[in-house]
């Protein structure tokens, strides 16, 4: 083994030399922190600087590095040595940006340089550099799971892309829901007509696609493994099952309608004339380009038709879908223009309370106007049918007054319901699914359920906000209206970046490398077997199904599904859990190096564990802003608030740190951990620190824990300061000096 040698290198420009002295931090690291070679440069992330510390890599045999200079989220690619182990000391947004010039102030950011060098060549004696995991899977094929438009545009993306696709279809024929539209909405400027759906075009193209194998009337009876090595059983019609392997998988299992006849109030099913959206697309369908639409209970061609918004949606009544289904404005729109393009003269009316276009602006609801279909803003209350034909009840909300309009046909906007799978997410093993008709779409062998993970609305689990198409299952990618309602022409560019998405999966996993959010990290996750307790924490926190039980019940980590968090790392009481660059000892060795001022200085010491995902790009924002904070904080980044260890909040105490800030992503329904349940279970473990504090006699203050947004930057300067008059005004840490 190469004995470890760290070499320590100061940068001077960006203001640094100017406001600290940085002979003095060059003695910091040299005295304090070991370092066998120390330079200071003018400029470190240029040419000349870079060469520098190669140069130290080939002939003074540096293999630890420590950068004392800007941010470890700025010039990540200059400083990007890959056969050594690198920390970053940030002197720039972390002291000299975030502290005021004044004379008053020289001490303290001195102090805050001179430690974020000591914490930094801590840091990285403590890191190996990561080798990669060499049990990587090396299939690249791709399974498709869904034959509609979001299936058909995935499967195609990816053949072009030079992958060999599998495409599982259950039905007997491709094109799903897309197939039994009579146009589709517009996609393209004008946005002035109703254009043919492109589906026919799709479906041959897959089907005479080399690189595209189809199976129909299938499904997934069972998936296993990893991302590269995928193994998956498919069940055709016949019987017959064919074990099948891919590197990457993309759930495009599409949508059920609303099931309308949930909606009594609004006549559906007491009248052949009271339909939804998709019975009108078979009746349009029927008509074709020179016929007229018919009234179904006596065929006479329709005179008024009546288009009501929102029929069972965005609403908080029981069986009805409190969210938007987001196509359904627009498709009313163009299935008005059936009948105005067949014939003006039909009257056309479309009662919404909202009215929402996305895609074409306006253009196509002005088109609508120009063709005479009439818009009125009303909250339907009943339908009520005739014997042909119904009247529509409504509260008129421009006019205020209630009113009703005779209708040959009534058609309902239904929303989208998602064939996510069976949701097991909230249930005890002591319950049962609550929806006894949900199929299984995966049948996925993983302890936490043979479905992906869904939202509270019965999506599947992949944040569009932080990261889509990424659901807890790495390398399974969501796409389409599984994943949030949507139309057709979002369906495309959804299906186009799950491609891209598992494409990237592949790629890394043949290199063992990690996925989102930390792609091309090769470290993975060990621990030492003879202190493990086997008390399955690892196990059952760990958001992404990458750890299960061998013969003898100790850990069985999968690094290949790992996204390299460290949650298990946080939550392992006794602290066997480790990455090769990232452990208990290379955070709680920062916190060590921490030079702890004596209680009669009167100079507080504030630990924050910032998320590297929001909170500190936030901090860096804030510093780039010149938002100033406490010179009393010192600040160390984190994979995840999940990854926090209560061992380090233990050892910060004892330590005499005077209190500790936990900032993470922000949680719930609508989280945005990119860990999806980091920021959640290191709230859960604070929760239960007051039992810590107790025993050692310390004031619950001296622990927080705060959710924080990346745009957060005025907000979270003055969090921190706020939080620093909290303590001065508790008072010092009792345990200073022991």
């Amino acid at each position: 083994m190469t004995e470890p040698k760290l070499g320590a290198y100061i940068c001077k420009g960006c203001g640094i030399s100017e406001r600290l002295n940085c002979d003095q931090l060059a003695q910091v690291a040299s005295s304090e922190g070991k370092a066998a070679v120390v330079r200071q440069h003018p400029f470190l992330c240029s040419a000349a600087g870079v060469e520098m510390i190669r140069s130290d890599m080939a002939g003074q045999g540096i293999n630890q590095v420590v950068i004392a200079a800007c941010s470890r989220r700025a010039k990540t690619e200059a400083f990007a040595f890959d056969t050594v182990t690198t920390s970053r000391a940030n002197l720039r947004e972390g002291v000299i940006w975030i502290r005021p010039d004044h004379e008053d102030n020289q001490e303290t950011t001195q102090e805050m340089a001179a430690d974020y060098v000591r914490m930094a060549c801590a840091e990285v004696q403590q890191m190996r550099q990561p080798g990669g995991n060499t049990e990587t899977g090396v299939n690249k094929q791709i399974l498709v799971v869904g034959g509609g438009i979001s299936g058909l545009t995935a499967a195609l993306e990816s053949a072009a892309a030079g992958y060999h696709v599998l495409l599982v279809e259950k039905s007997a024929a491709l094109g799903g829901w897309a197939s039994k539209l009579y146009r589709s909405i517009p996609t393209r400027e004008p946005y002035a007509d109703p254009q043919d759906t492109g589906v026919e075009l799709l479906i041959h193209r897959v089907q005479t696609d080399p690189q595209i194998t189809v199976y129909l009337n299938s499904y997934c009876n069972r998936t296993s493994g990893a991302p590269g090595q995928f193994s998956i059983d498919i069940s055709t019609e016949s019987g017959a099952t064919h074990t099948v392997n891919a590197g990457a998988i993309i759930q495009a299992s599409g949508f059920t309608r609303y099931d309308a006849s949930q909606l009594p109030e609004l006549g559906y099913g007491q009248s052949p004339d009271i339909i939804d959206q998709a019975e009108l697309e078979r009746l349009a369908s029927a008509a074709g380009t020179e016929g007229s639409i018919v009234r179904p209970s006596d065929q006479a061609e329709v005179k008024a038709v009546v288009f009501v918004q929102c029929a069972g949606q965005r609403s908080n009544q029981p069986g009805h879908l409190p969210y938007c289904s987001g196509f359904c404005c627009n498709a009313a729109i163009k299935q008005a223009m059936y009948f105005k393009d067949n014939n003006p003269s039909v009257d056309t009316v479309i009662l919404y309370t909202d009215l929402r276009t996305p895609g074409n602006g306006e253009d196509f609801y002005r088109s609508a106007q120009r063709k005479g279909i009439t818009f009125s803003k009303g909250k339907v209350t009943s339908v009520v049918p005739g014997k042909q034909g119904a009247e529509v009840f409504f509260d008129d909300l421009i006019l205020d007054t209630q009113t009703s309009i005779q209708a040959d046909l009534v058609v309902l906007a239904t929303g989208q319901i998602a064939n996510a799978g069976i949701d097991v997410e909230h249930v005890t093993s002591a319950e049962e699914p609550t929806d006894k008709t949900a199929i299984s779409v995966l049948n996925l062998s993983y302890r936490q359920g043979p479905d992906v993970p869904q939202l509270k609305h019965g999506f599947a689990d992949s944040h569009f906000i932080c990261f889509p198409y990424e659901t807890r299952r790495t390398g399974i990618y969501a796409c389409g209206p599984v994943r949030r309602p949507m139309d057709m022409a979002q369906a495309r560019i959804d299906a186009t970046g799950a491609a891209l998405k598992a494409i990237q999966a592949v790629e890394n996993a043949v290199l063992g490398r990690a996925a989102h959010p930390r792609s091309g990290d090769l470290s993975f996750p060990s621990f030492r077997k003879e202190g493990c307790t086997q008390c399955k924490r690892c196990t059952v926190e760990c958001p992404f199904g990458a750890i299960d039980e061998d013969e003898n019940r100790y850990p069985l980590f999968n690094e290949s599904r790992c996204r390299r968090c460290g949650t298990c790392m946080g939550a392992c009481p006794v602290r066997v859990i480790s990455f090769q660059n990232y452990s208990v000892d290379t955070v709680g060795q920062q916190i060590k190096h921490v030079e702890i001022p004596d209680e009669m200085d009167e100079k507080p010491r504030i630990l924050i564990l910032a998320c590297e995902n929001d909170a500190y790009p936030a901090l860096d924002m804030a510093a780039h802003n010149r938002l100033s904070y406490s010179a009393w904080v010192r600040v160390i980044p984190v994979r995840c608030l999940g990854s926090v260890n209560t061992i380090w909040i233990t050892d910060a105490l004892n330590s005499g740190y005077d209190g500790i800030m936990l900032l993470g992503c922000k949680k719930g329904d609508n989280y945005q951990c990119h860990f999806v349940k980091g920021s959640e279970v290191a709230h859960d473990r604070m929760s239960k620190i007051s039992d810590t504090l107790e025993q050692l006699q310390l004031e619950k203050e001296r622990v927080a824990i705060h959710e924080v947004e990346i745009t957060d930057i005025q907000r979270l300067p003055a969090l921190i300061n706020d939080y620093a008059d909290v303590i001065e005004k508790i008072g010092m840490n009792p345990f200073k000096g022991f």
